[in-house]
């Protein structure tokens, strides 16, 4: 099954601020972080029932090498991403999403 994909507009500012964060850290460890990010949203695309149910039908999927959480619904045909943050965040910042994903 093909699936659309959307982006809640808090998605842009969490990729933003951990890009950032990690270009400070060290120079191309932000691109690094954005093939990472890459990379499960496309794991996403291809079996978008493979990770659990977290909290009223969001999903994460982590990344790889980078502690961070994709979190994502999934209605009918199309994916909804809803927060990319680093999984030491408060649960809360993502959790508060549901109520304005639509």
């Amino acid at each position: 099954m093909n699936y659309l994909l959307d982006f809640l507009t808090e998605v842009e500012q969490d990729v933003q601020d951990a890009y950032d964060w990690y270009e400070l850290q060290l120079p191309g460890l932000g691109e690094d972080l954005l093939l990472s990010m890459d990379a499960a949203i496309n794991a996403i695309v291809r079996k978008p029932l493979l990770n659990a149910v977290e909290y009223k039908g969001i999903r994460k999927a982590k990344t790889k090498r980078f502690p961070f959480g994709v979190f994502y619904v999934l209605e009918e045909d199309t994916i909804t991403v809803i927060a990319n943050i680093h999984l030491a965040r408060h649960p809360r910042t993502w959790k508060k999403r549901v109520r304005t994903k639509k």
